[in-house]
């Protein structure tokens, strides 16, 4: 397959991808499914981890890599197959935003699972008092002490699941842009299609 083709497939896949992390990101500001006062969201979803970091960064380079295919610029003295080396060349930037835009969510919300949530830890008579009963990852293997947090309903297994989705998400993007990153490399040594180096590499 030619790199330009391959970019593409890329940046295919990272767009639902980016989609699905501003999602999770967005579902993380109503723990357990309900609205709370912003000072009771758990800190590291204001660090816009899935927002920033998997989603607006991760949209960039998945539009460069869907214009690779396509990309017709004259290139060097009208040589075409100069300009396509060139872009791919320049994907490699694009490829290593990308990663640290998903590194960045997966550093986030490794510490968010690591935290736990924020929640309601008893209820007295001054009304309800919020705090983070879990540290150090020590509710993730004990699903009895899950019971620590009162309210909102479910929003342990919520806080778990959207960021572990974050996690997951981030550590696919991280993977697909450095593959293309080993992809812009071969296009920019070899031209849009390897197997015509040498001839008309500019072909696709």
């Amino acid at each position: 397959m030619c790199s330009g083709s391959f970019a593409k497939c890329l940046g295919i896949t990272l767009m639902p991808l980016s989609i699905v992390c501003v999602l999770c990101n967005i579902l993380l500001f109503f723990p357990g499914g309900t609205s709370v006062e912003s000072d009771h969201i758990t800190e590291q979803v204001w660090y816009f981890g899935g927002i920033l970091g998997s989603g607006v960064l991760m949209i960039f380079p998945a539009l460069v890599f869907l214009g690779l295919k396509n990309n017709d610029c004259c290139g060097c003295c009208g040589n075409e197959s100069c300009g396509r080396r060139f872009a791919m060349l320049t994907s490699i930037l694009f490829a290593a935003v990308g990663v640290l835009g998903a590194g960045y969510s997966v550093i986030v919300s490794s510490v968010a699972i690591n935290h736990g949530p924020q929640c309601v830890v008893f209820v007295n008579d001054s009304g309800k008092v919020w705090g983070n009963p879990f540290s150090n990852g020590d509710y993730l293997s004990n699903s009895t002490a899950w019971s620590a947090c009162v309210e909102p309903p479910g929003v342990v297994s919520w806080h778990l699941s959207l960021f572990s989705v974050l996690l997951v998400m981030g550590l696919i993007q991280m993977a697909l842009c450095a593959v293309q990153v080993v992809n812009g490399l071969l296009g920019a040594l070899c031209g849009d299609c390897c197997g015509c180096c040498g001839g008309s590499d500019g072909a696709v």
